[in-house]
C-alpha cells in the first residue's frame, strides 16, 4: 500500500501555525514588512532558508546520501548568501556545526550525515571566501574554527566507517581503528597548530562575539559598548516581541523531544536553546528567535489542533492529499502518525495489537454497547475540542490585535513621529528628514558631512551627500578619529575638521541626542588616541557633573560648542571657524558650516589616484586621509582589537585599566583628574561684554555648579571649567551676582586671583549696586 511516511507527512498542522505565528510576530516583522530596514531583513530569509535545507538534508533513512548530498549542497548555497549579507553568519555555521556535532555525540552518526555536512561545509565555506570582508576568517577565527573541526571529524569518521565495513572489523577493532585515526590527527593538529599560533595566524573570538559571553558594557571594546542594542534582553522585552509564543514555544520544545526526536527535528533543539541564551545576552538577537520560536509554537498548535480534527473527523490532512502527488496516495494511502524512531533512524517496530475481546468480526452487525462506547468516546473528543478553542480563542485574538499593533507602531518612519508641543498641541515632528533635504538642495553635491556614525546612512541615502563615517563600523581607527574631531576642543576639533569636512550636522533635540552620547565618543576616541582621556580609558572626566552641569572637558569640546550655541548664557561656537545655517522646527537637527576649509585636502582626497585598491582596476578602492592630518595621525595607537589578525600584541594595559574604571568610577575619577591643562586665556571682549547685559542675568545650573565649587573652594575643578570654557567665570545669576561675588564674600583669594587672570572685573555692580569688593572677606 506504499511507503506512508515517505508519502504522507503529519505536519501540514504544524506547518500552517508555523507560518500563521511567523507572518505577524513582532520578532519577525520588525525586520521585515514592519520597523527598520537593514541587513538584517534580508539576512532572515537566508538564514531560515539554510536552516530549512540543512534540516531536509537529514530526513529520510540512513541510506538517503544521495538526496542527503543535494540538500547539503543547497544548504550551502543559501548559506553563502547569508555569509554575503550579515555578519550573523558565525551563528548560522557554528550552530549546524553544534547539532552535526551533537549527533555524533548522541550515536546518530550516519553516511546520510557525512554526506549532508560535508557538502553544506565545503559548499558554503569555499563560497564564504570569496567575500572580500570575509576572506580566509573561516579558517583563522576562532569563532569559525569549530565547525571546521567538525568538518574534518567527519572524513576521519567516515573513512573509519568505510574501513570497517571493508574489513568486516569487530566492535573492538573499530574503536582501536577509530583511536589510531584520531589520535595521529590530533599530533599532527598540535604540531601544525604549535607552528601557526607564534606567526599569529589564529585570531581570537571578536569583541561582538565576546559580548555575548560577558556583562554588557565590559567587552573591552567602547564602540561596541556604546551600542543599546547590546544590552541584556528582560522578560518585557520576550513579551513585547514574541507574547504569547513565549508560553507556546516550549510545549512544542517538549513535545520535539520527547515523542518526535530525530536526526532532522532535533536541530530545532539545538536552534532553540542557543537563539534563547544569545537574544537574553543581547537585546537585539531577539529577532533570531522569531523563527524558532514559530516553529515550536507551530509543533505544538498543529498536534494539539490535529488530534482534535481527526478525533471529530476522523480525518487528518497530508501534503500529498493536498498537493495530490499522486492519485495513489490520495486514495490508498491511509493517514498515519509519524512514527517513532530509533537511534539508528529506522522506524521502531510496532508492536502487535493484542487481540481485541470486543472486536467486530467481518460480516457482523457492532454491538449497541460498541456504538456507545465509540460515540462516548468521539463526544469526548467533541467536547475537548470545543473547549481548547473557545479558551485559546480570546488569546488568539489578543495576539493578532497585539502583533498589529507593535506592525503600526515599527511600520512609522524613526524621523518622522508624532509628539505633542508645549501648549498640548499634536504636531509631526518631521525635523530630521527637512535637515537632510536642506542639505540636498542647499548645499553642493560635493559637499562633505561630518556627523556620528549612528545616523550617516540616512544623510547618504535622504540628503544625497558624502558622509564621514555611514552605520559601517568595521573601521575603529575612523570611527575614533570622528570622536576626537566632536570631543577635542573647539579650536583642535576645527583643525582636523576642516581638512574632512564641509559642513557638521548634528542632533540636539534631547533624549539621545550627540549630546548624550558624547561621553561614548569621548571614550572610543580615547581607545585610539590616549591623549584625550589621560590616565582613564572610560573618560570619567567627560560628561556631566551635578545638576546636568557639563564637565570641563565637555564644557570646551567642540561638540557641546556647536551643541549648545546660543541655547546656554556663555556659550558660542567661534565665528571665525564656524557659522550656523540650519536649526530645524523643534531644534532637533543643527547644522553649521565648516569655514576655512582646506581646498588643498578636498582635492588631494578626490583624486583617484590616492586611493588604494585590492587590486589593479578593482571596484574596491578605500581613501587615504590628506597629508595635512599626518600629525594628528601620528599620534594614533591603532586599538588592539582581539579580532584584529596578525597582531603580535594586543593592548592589555589599556584593557586592564578599562575594566578596572568600569567597576571602580570612583577610581577613574581620582586618576583623570591627573595631567589636565593648565593655561588660562581671556575670553573675547565682545562675549564678555553680552553676558555682562542685564537681560543675560539669570539662575542657570552652571551659576549654581561655580557657586557649588567656590563654597567648597574646590579650586581643581573650578580652574578645569574655566580652563575648558573661560566665559563661564563671566557668568552672572539673576541677582547680578557671580563667581567674582562669591570669592570675595567667601575669602576665597586663590580662587579671586584665578578670577582676574581671566579678566573677571571687581567694579561690576549686582542688582543692589553693590560690587564684589563691598562685600569681601579678604584683607
Amino acid at each position: 500500500r506504499g511507503t506512508p511516511t515517505t508519502l504522507v507527512s503529519p505536519a501540514v498542522e504544524s506547518f500552517l501555525a508555523a507560518a500563521a505565528i511567523m507572518s505577524i510576530v513582532p520578532a519577525h516583522i520588525m525586520r521585515s514588512v514592519g520597523g527598520g530596514y537593514d541587513n538584517e531583513s534580508i539576512a532572515m530569509t537566508s538564514m531560515t532558508m539554510t536552516f530549512y535545507l540543512w534540516m531536509r538534508s537529514l530526513r529520510g533513512g540512513k541510506e538517503n546520501t544521495s538526496g542527503a548530498l543535494v540538500w547539503g549542497t543547497l544548504a550551502g548555497l543559501a548559506y553563502f548568501y547569508m555569509v554575503a549579507v550579515w555578519g550573523g553568519y558565525i551563528f548560522v555555521i557554528n550552530i549546524v556545526g553544534v547539532h552535526a556535532g551533537s549527533l555524533v555525540l548522541l550515536g546518530r552518526y550516519s553516511s546520510k550525515l557525512h554526506r549532508a555536512y560535508t557538502a553544506f561545509y565545503f559548499i558554503g565555506t569555499a563560497l564564504a571566501v570569496q567575500i572580500p570582508v570575509v576572506g580566509w576568517t573561516p579558517i583563522r577565527s576562532l569563532e569559525q574554527l569549530g565547525p571546521m573541526a567538525v568538518f574534518v571529524g567527519f572524513q576521519m569518521i567516515e573513512y573509519c566507517e568505510v574501513m570497517r565495513r571493508k574489513n568486516n572489523l569487530s566492535r573492538k577493532e573499530a574503536w582501536v581503528l577509530r583511536g589510531k585515526v584520531f589520535g595521529a590527527a590530533l599530533l599532527v593538529a598540535a604540531v601544525i597548530v604549535a607552528a601557526l599560533v607564534p606567526t599569529g595566524y589564529f585570531g581570537p573570538i571578536s569583541a561582538r562575539v565576546r559580548g555575548l559571553f560577558v556583562k554588557h558594557t565590559k567587552t573591552g571594546n567602547p564602540l561596541v559598548d556604546s551600542v543599546a542594542e547590546h544590552q541584556p534582553a528582560s522578560a518585557e522585552a520576550y513579551l513585547q516581541y514574541l507574547h504569547d509564543i513565549c508560553y507556546i514555544a516550549p510545549v512544542g520544545f517538549a513535545i520535539v523531544a520527547l515523542v518526535y526526536f530525530h536526526d532532522s527535528s532535533s536541530f530545532l533543539l539545538v536552534y532553540g536553546v542557543a537563539a534563547y541564551f544569545f537574544s537574553h545576552k543581547m537585546v537585539r538577537l531577539i529577532l533570531l528567535t522569531a523563527p524558532i520560536a514559530s516553529a515550536l509554537a507551530g509543533v505544538a498548535l498543529g498536534r494539539i489542533f490535529g488530534w482534535c480534527l481527526r478525533g471529530v473527523t476522523d480525518y487528518r490532512p497530508s501534503f500529498s492529499d493536498l498537493l495530490k502527488l499522486s492519485s495513489r496516495a490520495s486514495d490508498d494511502v491511509p493517514v498515519v502518525d509519524a512514527e517513532p524512531v530509533d537511534s539508528s533512524g529506522k522506524p521502531k517496530k510496532a508492536k502487535k495489537p493484542k487481540a481485541d475481546k470486543d472486536k467486530v468480526k467481518d460480516g457482523e452487525e457492532p454491538s449497541s454497547f460498541e456504538e456507545g462506547r465509540t460515540f462516548v468516546v468521539q463526544l469526548s473528543r467533541l467536547v475537548i475540542a470545543y473547549m481548547l478553542f473557545s479558551s485559546a480563542l480570546p488569546f488568539a485574538s489578543d495576539f493578532y490585535a497585539r502583533c498589529h499593533e507593535m506592525a503600526k507602531h515599527m511600520s512609522h518612519p524613526t524621523i518622522l513621529y508624532k509628539a505633542s508641543s508645549h501648549s498640548g498641541e499634536e504636531v509631526i515632528v518631521d525635523d530630521y528628514r527637512e535637515a537632510y533635504w536642506w542639505l540636498r538642495d542647499n548645499t553642493p553635491e560635493d559637499a562633505r558631512i561630518m556627523a556620528w556614525w549612528d545616523y550617516g546612512y540616512q544623510i547618504t541615502g535622504i540628503g544625497n551627500r558624502t558622509t564621514i563615517a555611514d552605520g559601517n563600523t568595521w573601521n575603529h581607527e575612523h570611527i575614533a578619529l570622528l570622536g576626537r574631531a566632536l570631543t577635542s576642543p573647539e579650536k583642535e576639533g576645527h583643525r582636523i575638521a576642516r581638512h574632512l569636512a564641509d559642513y557638521v550636522l548634528l542632533w540636539t533635540g534631547g533624549g539621545g541626542d550627540d549630546l548624550a552620547k558624547s561621553p561614548h565618543l569621548a571614550r572610543i576616541a580615547n581607545s585610539v588616541y590616549r591623549d584625550m582621556c589621560p590616565n582613564d580609558p572610560t573618560c570619567r572626566s567627560f560628561g556631566f557633573a551635578s545638576q546636568g552641569v557639563p564637565t570641563p572637558k565637555m564644557a570646551g569640546s567642540l561638540l557641546y560648542k556647536l551643541h549648545s550655541h546660543d541655547l546656554v548664557p556663555g556659550v558660542q561656537a567661534d565665528k571665525n571657524r564656524f557659522k550656523e545655517v540650519f536649526k530645524s522646527k523643534y531644534g532637533k537637527v543643527r547644522i553649521f558650516k565648516v569655514l576655512s576649509v582646506s581646498k588643498e585636502s578636498k582635492e588631494w582626497v578626490a583624486d583617484p589616484k590616492n586611493r588604494i585598491c585590492d587590486a589593479p582596476g578593482s571596484w574596491f578602492c578605500r581613501g587615504q586621509y590628506p597629508p595635512a592630518l599626518k600629525k594628528v595621525l601620528d599620534q594614533k595607537q591603532d586599538f588592539g582589537q582581539l579580532e584584529d589578525f596578525n597582531k603580535k600584541q594586543v593592548d592589555d594595559e589599556y584593557q586592564k585599566k578599562y575594566f578596572e574604571h568600569l567597576n571602580d568610577p570612583d577610581k577613574a575619577h581620582k586618576e583623570g583628574q591627573k595631567g589636565g591643562a593648565s593655561s588660562f586665556v581671556r575670553p573675547p571682549k565682545e562675549q564678555v561684554d553680552e553676558l555682562q547685559k542685564r537681560e543675560n542675568w539669570q539662575d542657570t545650573p552652571y551659576t549654581s555648579e561655580l557657586w557649588n565649587l567656590i563654597d567648597a573652594n574646590n579650586i581643581p575643578m573650578l580652574k578645569e571649567y574655566i580652563i575648558a570654557n573661560p566665559l563661564v567665570a563671566h557668568m552672572r545669576s539673576a541677582d547680578g551676582r557671580g563667581p567674582m561675588f562669591w570669592a570675595h564674600e567667601y575669602g576665597r583669594d586663590k580662587i579671586v586671583k584665578i578670577l582676574r587672570k581671566v579678566g573677571v572685573s571687581e567694579k561690576h555692580k549686582d542688582s543692589e549696586g553693590l560690587t564684589p569688593l563691598d562685600d569681601t572677606e579678604i584683607f
